[in-house]
Order: C-alpha cells, then structure tokens, then sequence
C-alpha cells in the first residue's frame, strides 16, 4: 500500500469528498426541510434511534427530514460547507479543523450527543504492550483529520514517535472503518484505533485485544466522541427547526438511555437495512456499553481537541480562536443545561 505525503493526502481526500457531494447532494434550496448527516456507528445512536423512533418526524411537524449516512466527519463537515447539509453529527476534531478553516463563520456547535467509544486494539499474537513496541508497526486509523486520526498522532507525538510521512517509523492508514475491518482480519496491520463497533468488531470477530479505550487517557476518564454541529446560515435562518430538533433530540437520548435492549435491537436493525450485514447480539450489547449518550457539551475537551489538532498541523500555522464556537442565535442553549 503506497502511503502518500500528508500534504497530499489531505488535498487528495478534499477533492474526492468535494466531487463526492457534488455527485449525491446537489444544491438545493433549505425551504422547509433540514438536512441531517450522521454515521452507521454505534456512537450515534442519537440521530439513529430519533429518526427510527421517529421523534424527529414528531416535532419537526411539515419539515421534511432528508437523512444521508457518511463514514467519516471531514465528510460531514464538507457537506456542510458545500451548502448540502444543514445539521450533521460528527466528532470533535472535524468540527474544530472545520470551524477554524471558516474563519469561525461557517459551522457553530449546537449540542452534544456521545461520550467514549474508542479503542485501540492490537492482533491477538502482537508483542505490542505500549508505545514502546510501535516503532516499525502499521497502524490504522479513519480518515485524515477524524477524532480517531488526531488522537492515534497525539498519542504518538506524546511518546516520541513520529508517522512514516513526517520522517518516523510508525506506518499510519487512514482508510474507511470497513477496510480496517478487512485489513486487520488479513493480518494486514498490526492495530487500529477506531470507533464503535468496529472496534468490538476487532476484538470479537477477529480476536484482537484492546491495549486500551481512550477514555483511560483522559483525566475525567471521560471524552466527546460525538457532537451536533449546523451550517452557521442554517441555523440563523432557521431557529425554531434546531429548537424543534434539540428538543427531539433530548427525548432520544433519554429513551436510549431507558431502554437499552430495544436501542440495540433498533441498531441492529438499522444496520441490517443500511450495509445488508447481520450483527451479532453480543457484539452490539458489548459496544454500548462502552459508550456514554449526553447532550452536556465538554468544553475543555474540545479546546484539548483544538489544541492537539493544531499541534498536528491541522489548524494552520496562524493560531486560532474558539471563543465563538456555540450557536447563540438559539434562546435556550442545550450546553447550559
């Protein structure tokens, strides 16, 4: 596998994703809809269980509802500039990368949705038992620039290693869930950091280990996997459909968190439908329970995010800003609560 400068990496993977929505979401007027953006992981379960419940169809009363699914969030976040999508889920570091690159105008941050969720898992014969042992390894990873991609690099950088294409000896693939899944599987790779449930999926499918879950890294034991973000424009121009939204939105997260085992069989469900794959039972019961569903927003872990990706040379060389991150067109702010 040839591993391209990080440079051209991330200018190859903006063109792909730019020609990608230009293909699957033509422009289009915002007039009494609201487009959503989230993923097939396990970690958002929020907009997943709200639009399977149907809680989102409820108080969006006439608005119409037009959901895509993506693998990655510098995907999601590019729809969002691309004028394609008005609300999407993503994680902390796309919406940080994409915030600062707009000149704090483009995207705002409306709520959050999911702690946790991350692991890194090694091969079940892997002589890897900490930082020390990664030095020649390849190690995979989502997309340039996703939370995964900024926490593995950080990881790295705290230890003294440095990526293949910044002159170290760490191999880094940033390639979509599902080859993760398919390389780890072959032996291709020696670990991987990834969300849920793939990284359930490693250790169940595939007999992987967790050296760790992220969360052990963090002071508070505890992370933003998940938050909801909105095109700037959108949300000014369209307040009470995000009022409407978030309200929907906390009536999700209390039913996922009331009602586990019909959140995992709706999930498995959803997934059937979505990839055409069977998950097991076991496997998704294990994956939630490795994550934590709140709409509480973690503002120094987002400035810890900020600061790594900046550190990683994500955000410019110019500094940045965040003090104007949140959606204040809203009157009630779903943070404060």
């Amino acid at each position: 596998m040839k591993i391209l400068p990080l440079s051209g990496v991330i200018v190859f993977t903006i063109i792909v994703i730019s020609i990608g929505f230009s293909m699957f979401f033509p422009h289009e007027t915002d007039q009494n809809q609201v487009r959503i953006v989230y993923f097939a992981n396990i970690s958002h379960a929020v907009p997943i269980i709200g639009i399977e419940n149907g809680y989102f169809a409820d108080h969006l009363g006439d608005t119409k509802i037009k959901t895509r699914i993506v693998d990655s969030g510098p995907e999601a976040v590019e729809a969002l500039f691309a004028n394609s999508a008005d609300l999407a889920y993503v994680g902390p570091a796309p919406f940080v990368n994409g915030y600062v690159k707009s000149d704090a105008n483009g995207i705002k941050l409306l709520s959050g949705a999911a702690y946790n969720g991350a692991s890194f898992v090694i091969q079940s014969d892997s002589d890897i038992s900490g930082p020390a042992d990664l030095a020649g390894k390849k190690i995979a990873a989502p997309l340039i620039g996703n939370t995964q991609d900024v926490s593995l690099r950080n990881y790295l950088a705290k230890n003294g290693l440095k990526p293949a294409e910044k002159g170290g000896n760490v191999i880094i693939y940033n390639i979509a869930n599902a080859e993760i899944n398919t390389l780890f599987a072959k032996g291709e790779i020696d670990a991987a950091w990834v969300p849920e449930p793939t990284a359930t999926m490693l250790v169940v499918n595939h007999k992987g280990k967790r050296l760790f879950q992220e969360q052990e890294l963090w002071p508070e034991k505890r992370f933003p996997s998940v938050i909801l973000i909105g095109r700037t424009s959108y949300i000014a121009e369209h307040p009470e459909v995000v009022q409407k939204w978030l309200s929907a939105q906390n009536i999700a997260i209390d039913w996922i968190n009331q009602n586990p085992d019909k959140t995992e069989s709706t999930y498995i469900k959803f997934f059937k439908e979505h990839t055409g794959k069977n998950l097991d039972k076991n496997l998704v019961h294990e994956s939630f329970s490795n994550i934590v569903y709140d709409s509480k927003v973690d503002v120094e872990s987002i400035k810890i995010f900020a600061q790594r990706a900046y550190s990683l040379g994500y955000l410019g060389r110019n500094g940045y800003n965040l003090d104007d991150i949140y959606a204040n067109t809203l009157e009630m702010k779903p943070w404060q609560n």
